[in-house]
């Protein structure tokens, strides 16, 4: 537990210095083999060494003094290098700060490290960096998934004691239920986007992964509020909430594996009768998520992309980039070509207010809404999937960004595959616009 850590730093019983040192030690040996941090802070020693002297003069640190943090590479870190896991921002140092990580910082966390990613947050399942893939620390025959791959491992690992990542569709979630950690996306508009080096602006949000539900609500307490220099962010957002009391759950079975969807349902059932609450059966317009999201995600990010041409920074990311970047590139630009007068993106528009609505109406009715975080467990680093595979990984996830709701994954256990090999799987909780502390309420009883 994070809070005790602290104490302990605090009290002198554990030096930030030796919380960086063990980290560091740990890191040399896994590192080269996870493949898990592209850029290391050569100042983290030092500013340890800083805060241990003002604790030592008993004068005031912050609430997270010495704690190591990890940031998924398309955060911006003052001095460090955020290339988004590709070639094009290889070399690219960031200037400043994101709002984020000035958070941390006032409250005298330590930037271990920044890590890998799938290339520009384009993949889910930790294989498209230029960098090359990061191993799941589970299993390092599996993916991590992603694109938050690095942030989940390194929590995973015991590389850090917490990371900041990055969701558009599930991108903390589906990594944090592969690598059999917690995974944060919080509502959007609860924390700011500043300094996020976005994939599709109006679904991105930054979130928090780490071992426990109580660890990820210490750090989201730190980072979340209004922000100047993002103007969907909101203050004081947190919601009076009432007991909990009804459970929705969905009906996966037709976009599910057998077994992933049994599990959770035992899971469901176990918690809902050890707690008394009850349950009622919903619908999730599940049938359109993955179409509104894509259509959404191409053609914003398409239009984000248009300033990496090789002039101001990087490389032009359109002769750069791997195929899956590429990809998105290409059908972000047809969707947008002038004789179709943005008629698919006004659609997806229409579609995703509709599922705001529904979320909407849904929450009337029950207080939160559990399903597995993905549908299908792990697949070996390698493996050959389609396009259409790759991207069913999202199916349970991107509603929650199309409506802008908080949903965390949390480890539900441990299932054996078809081909042996024992895989981690995670449920997923998902609440009301900033109705954070319910979510974090649930899921400290899921053992």
């Amino acid at each position: 537990m994070l809070k005790q850590k602290v104490a302990q730093i605090k009290s002198g019983k554990l030096t930030a210095r030796q919380n960086v040192m063990q980290f560091s030690e740990k890191i040399k040996k896994l590192n080269k083999d996870l493949n898990v941090y592209l850029n290391i802070n050569d100042e983290a020693l030092k500013q340890a060494e800083e805060i241990d002297l003002r604790i030592k003069n008993k004068k005031v640190v912050g609430k997270l003094a010495g704690l190591c943090c990890a940031v998924k590479s398309n955060i911006c870190v003052k001095d460090l290098i955020a290339n988004c896991g590709s070639k094009v921002l290889e070399n690219f140092i960031s200037p400043y700060d994101a709002s984020v990580i000035k958070k941390l910082k006032q409250e005298d966390v330590i930037i271990l490290a920044m890590t890998n990613m799938d290339e520009f947050a384009c993949g889910s399942s930790g294989e498209t960096s230029a960098f090359g893939a990061t191993k799941n620390y589970f299993n390092k025959k599996l993916i991590p998934g992603g694109s938050s791959s690095g942030s989940a491992v390194a929590v995973s690992a015991d590389l850090c004691d917490f990371a900041l990542g990055s969701d558009t569709g599930g991108s903390i979630r589906n990594p944090a239920s592969h690598c059999n950690v917690v995974g944060l996306k919080p509502s959007y508009g609860s924390v700011s986007r500043y300094g996020l080096i976005d994939l599709s602006m109006s679904l991105d949000v930054i979130g928090v992964l780490a071992k426990n539900s109580e660890d990820t609500k210490l750090v989201f307490d730190i980072i979340k509020g209004q922000d100047n220099f993002d103007s969907t962010t909101f203050e004081n957002t947190d919601k009076k909430n009432k007991k909990i009391k009804t459970i929705g759950v969905v009906n996966v079975n037709n976009f599910c594996d057998k077994k992933v969807e049994e599990h959770i349902k035992n899971k469901i059932h176990k918690i809902t009768k050890t707690n008394n609450y009850s349950i009622k059966s919903i619908e999730l317009p599940l049938e359109i998520a993955i179409q509104t999201y894509y259509i959404i995600n191409y053609v914003e990010f398409f239009s984000a992309t248009r300033k990496f041409d090789g002039r101001r920074f990087g490389k032009k990311i359109d002769e750069e980039a791997g195929p899956e970047v590429i990809r998105r590139i290409l059908g972000g630009s047809e969707i947008t070509q002038a004789e179709f007068k943005g008629k698919y993106y006004r659609e997806a528009l229409k579609a995703k207010k509709y599922v705001a609505q529904k979320f909407k109406e849904i929450f009337e009715n029950v207080d939160l809404i559990i399903l597995p975080t993905v549908p299908k467990l792990p697949h070996k680093i390698g493996d050959k999937l389609s396009v259409e595979e790759m991207y069913a990984y999202d199916v349970f996830t991107v509603l929650a960004n199309i409506a802008g709701v908080p949903a965390i994954s949390v480890p539900a256990g441990i299932l054996k595959d078809s081909d042996g090999l024992d895989k981690p799987i995670g449920v997923q909780i998902i609440a009301d616009n900033f109705n954070e502390d319910k979510i974090f309420e649930f899921a400290k009883k899921i053992k």
